[in-house]
């Protein structure tokens, strides 16, 4: 099966994550642009350098793809650039032509442009350092009100230039829509990141939901999700939460509760649900009891208090009780008695749809796969324990800037070879962005005994 992939951008997770599940199946033939082609966070993608690497891929069985990057030149572009909506349409009609003939079916993504509830520009135009939290202010009180606001102290040009950006991007996703009633995309996701219970984001959701949109609560996993949907052969899944009592609690970043975001992720990767004895696989979900933590910000939650018991079936774990990254607890429960042939992934990358759908995707392509690629599949395991859990949760807390963390990783690095059955993993770490948010994890060597294991879940061969 030939697959082609459009990521939002070159972060680890957007390009390198697929990139790395996809190769898990050796049945796969994977077309992603390369890398230098992305958009990162002050640089927008080489929009014409992709539309030309697409014209030298073969016809595909599926394409999935951000439309952002072809639009804006990536997600966080998509919030900063000058470009009118007639230029942005006039690029967009050339990929028109890409999707209806260059692939079977096009499962298609763009976001709702996020409005964030602070003054950090990092991401967002220059104003946004002075202007960011009285934005989101005019935008939540005007949309409670269903009316015009006082502009709250934003000088009447940066309003404008804001609520222009708004209306082009939202014209943008019309269009789209009007592209899939008329075939071009057979799914099209509109997603709402960093949701609030009003806003202007809020309100375009509705509308486009009201158009005969979906829209789903995330972002950065939902090409995953997409690209887990590739995968049609039947496979079901029964979610097991260690908070049953709180799974009906909302995330952070997010507008619905823990169960409906993973039912919802499931739903659009392509799995059933099913109780846990017709299920083929169980999804433990470690939630939080009364409100989920966050680890960057120090707020602090109930960790996992109790006897981690593996289910008799094959299963994976989606550690969602803290957001950007692990419960400690849980992995000090779940490494106490190493590692069994039922396990299959780990995760827990960011925000609740982050880690869940990133999670159903790896499962997937691994848990069907007829010929397993075991070397790159064991190097997934290693990384997303030591991103997600040795960085994340823990050495991140010790860093005020980017720096060399090799040494502060090597501790954890030996519990999650010890757990896993590896041994001699050596890593490396960088910062692609910049920034301590996210960290590039390379695995370069080691002895992954791994390899041998019998990977009984779904009779897959090892090649």
């Amino acid at each position: 099966m030939r697959i082609c992939f459009i990521p939002i951008d070159n972060r680890p997770v957007c390009w390198q994550l697929p990139l790395d599940i996809a190769s898990c199946n050796l049945d796969v033939e994977f077309y992603i642009p390369p890398r230098e082609l992305l958009g990162g966070l002050v640089k927008p993608a080489n929009v014409e350098g992709i539309y030309n690497w697409l014209q030298s891929v073969p016809v595909v069985d599926y394409m999935v793809v951000s439309l952002d990057t072809i639009a804006y030149g990536g997600l966080v572009s998509s919030r900063r650039t000058n470009k009118t909506y007639e230029q942005i349409v006039q690029n967009l009609e050339k990929f028109k032509n890409i999707f209806e003939n260059k692939a079977d079916k096009v499962f298609a993504f763009s976001s709702i442009m996020r409005i964030s509830n602070n003054n950090i520009n990092i991401e967002e135009k220059e104003y946004w350092s002075k202007y960011g939290k009285k934005i989101f202010e005019y935008s939540y009180n005007r949309s409670k009100t269903g009316s015009e606001v006082n502009n709250n102290g934003i000088p009447t040009d940066i309003l404008s230039d804001y609520l222009s950006g708004r209306e082009r991007n939202f014209k943008i996703n019309k269009l789209y829509l009007d592209w899939k009633k008329s075939g071009i995309f057979d799914i099209l996701i509109f997603s709402k990141d960093d949701c609030a219970e009003y806003g202007l984001n809020v309100d375009e959701a509705n509308l486009l939901y009201s158009l005969g949109g979906d829209v789903m609560t995330g972002a950065d996993e939902i090409p995953l999700t997409l690209l887990a949907r590739t995968l049609e052969e039947k496979i079901s899944v029964c979610p097991v939460f260690t908070e049953e009592n709180s799974k009906n609690l909302i995330s952070n970043y997010e507008d619905i509760s823990v169960e409906q975001s993973v039912l919802r992720q499931a739903e659009l990767a392509g799995y059933e649900l099913k109780p846990y004895n017709e299920a083929d696989l169980i999804l433990v979900v470690n939630n939080f009891k009364k409100n989920q933590g966050e680890i960057v910000m120090k707020v602090d939650t109930e960790p996992y208090s109790g006897e981690f018991v593996t289910p008799n079936k094959p299963y994976f774990v989606a550690d969602v009780r803290f957001a950007n990254g692990s419960d400690n607890e849980f992995v000090k429960s779940m490494f106490k008695n190493g590692r069994d042939n039922n396990f299959i992934g780990y995760a827990a990358w960011n925000t609740t749809a982050n880690t869940v759908g990133s999670l159903l995707c790896l499962v997937k392509f691994v848990y069907l796969a007829k010929r397993l690629n075991p070397k790159t599949y064991e190097n997934l395991l290693a990384t997303r324990f030591i991103d997600d859990w040795a960085y994340q949760a823990n050495v991140r807390q010790q860093c005020q800037e980017v720096k060399d963390i090799s040494g502060l990783m090597l501790p954890y690095i030996k519990q999650i070879e010890k757990y896993l059955g590896q041994s001699g993993l050596e890593c490396s770490f960088s910062f692609p962005w910049d920034r301590l948010f996210e960290v590039e994890v390379s695995i370069k060597s080691g002895d992954r005994h791994g390899y041998s294991r019998n990977y009984t879940f779904n009779n897959s061969s090892l090649d």
